[in-house]
């Protein structure tokens, strides 16, 4: 917390001491812009005034301005107050804020990935230009392959698959780069089972697109994008959710690396390059550095450093019943994950989500203690110590209520001839202190000789 609150007065100085030269390359937008953006692509900032989130972005975003400008992008940046102009914002789909979007002509695109400068600039170039660009030569080719970890290239002249090729690339140019080239252009040993072709170039080998093997060409680019092996972090695992595959990690700490850290990892590394066939079209290895955003996922807690297998799309994982010792021993876990015969845990069920709203309301105020205990204390003592005093006021006037009741009850439960007594011994009393202390004690005299004749025997009531 008190991290978030130093980056955003951070922010908020760099933003002041910013230029108006540097201000000026992001444009403030309105209502009108929905009609007059269709000429330009435009990198746009759906944001709210009160969102931290924002704010801390807020510097990046004029500084990608600047260089977008600097550098002769045709990328138009600009930013627009989606709670002001909330019907506009919906109508680009935007449901949380800070949204990123690059608008290009009909299309729209959202940014998922790190909000920083870098990533941006490269997002926007990528996705402003064509869907897919021509390598002209070798040299050309070289050098895009050596710049990109993975690499799409359609090989071949005009035909349907170029057709559907392009198509695939207008819709996946968010995630990675898109080309074609003719066959001569390709490395010399390469040869092609046929023309035309896709073929994805990584993990220093290639693999070709097969349609009664791979299914959709769609599908193929969408599990292709990655390499076999990644460092897997928590936007890795938020894209490697869509492409629909199991993601098998070695969970370790980089910063104390142990021997068993290092031969979990390489295992993990050769069933992703020696099992490629077999597990390929299923599963994503990797690993990732220390356990606490897996902690989060799976609402527990992971050894470290270990193995977990996660599908991101049910939020299920699987956990190996016994250590692994060896290759043989990763491959049967895998495969018992692949055909169903390993336990899962977790899940999205109605249990679950249960579970998951109360640890994330657990995590919040944790984490708030943690940063600053005296406004944890202003932020949940004060609501109690409110909720406790309505209780208390409550209850005392339930058990206030509660005699009166009982008292009342007690009226009630007297027959008519009790209460005409009582009535008429009152009025008594009441004469009696009108009249005085004489009356009063001939009216007494008269009692106890009343007494004396009701404790006579019967024989004497007899006689008498």
């Amino acid at each position: 917390m008190a991290g978030v609150r130093a980056a955003l007065v951070c922010g908020a100085l760099t933003a002041a001491l910013l230029s108006p030269v540097v201000l000026a390359f992001v444009e403030d937008l309105d209502d009108k812009f929905k009609e007059n953006r269709m000429d330009d692509v435009w990198l746009v900032d759906f944001y709210a005034p009160w969102c931290g989130y924002c704010k801390k972005l807020e510097p990046i975003w004029y500084e990608v301005g600047a260089e977008l400008k600097n550098s002769g992008s045709p990328v138009r940046v600009g930013k627009m107050d989606a709670t002001a102009y909330s019907g506009v914002a919906s109508d680009f789909g935007v449901r949380g804020y800070p949204t990123i979007k690059l608008l290009k002509g009909e299309l729209a695109y959202n940014y998922k990935g790190p909000r920083t400068k870098d990533d941006i600039i490269e997002f926007a170039n990528r996705v402003a230009g064509p869907a897919v660009r021509s390598l002209p030569s070798r040299q050309m080719f070289e050098h895009v392959q050596k710049r990109h970890d993975v690499l799409f290239v359609y090989v071949g002249g005009e035909s349907p698959l170029k057709e559907k090729y392009i198509d695939v690339a207008s819709e996946l140019i968010v995630y990675t780069y898109f080309f074609s080239a003719s066959e001569d252009v390709l490395p010399e040993p390469l040869t092609l089972p046929e023309l035309p072709s896709v073929v994805v170039f990584k993990d220093g080998t290639y693999f070709t697109y097969d349609e009664y093997e791979d299914g959709s060409l769609s599908s193929w680019v969408n599990r292709e994008r990655f390499q076999g092996y990644l460092q897997i972090d928590g936007f890795t695992l938020y894209e490697l959710g869509e492409t629909g595959k199991l993601v098998a990690i070695a969970v370790i700490d980089d910063k104390d690396p142990t021997e068993e850290s290092a031969r979990l990892k390489s295992l993990i590394q050769k069933v992703s390059s020696e099992y490629r066939d077999d597990f390929n079209r299923d599963f994503q290895f990797g690993h990732m550095n220390g356990s606490d955003y897996i902690n989060s996922l799976i609402m527990g807690e992971v050894s470290v450093p270990s193995i977990i297998i996660l599908n991101t799309s049910n939020e299920q994982y699987f956990l190996p019943s016994e250590p692994v010792e060896s290759l043989e021993q990763l491959i049967l876990f895998i495969r018992s994950v692949l055909d169903g015969t390993a336990q899962a845990y977790g899940g999205d069920g109605i249990f679950q989500r249960i579970k998951r709203v109360a640890y994330d309301a657990r995590s919040t105020v944790m984490s708030v203690f943690r940063s600053s205990p005296l406004l944890g204390c202003f932020l949940f003592g004060l609501p109690l110590g409110v909720i406790s005093l309505m209780c208390y006021g409550i209850c005392t006037a339930e058990s206030d209520d509660s005699a009166e009741d009982m008292e009342l009850m007690k009226r009630e439960g007297l027959t008519d001839e009790e209460e005409e007594e009582e009535e008429e011994e009152e009025r008594r009393h009441q004469a009696a202190k009108l009249e005085g202390p004489g009356e009063e004690e001939e009216d007494e005299e008269e009692e106890e000789g009343d007494e004396e004749v009701e404790e006579k025997s019967p024989a004497e009531k007899k006689l008498d």
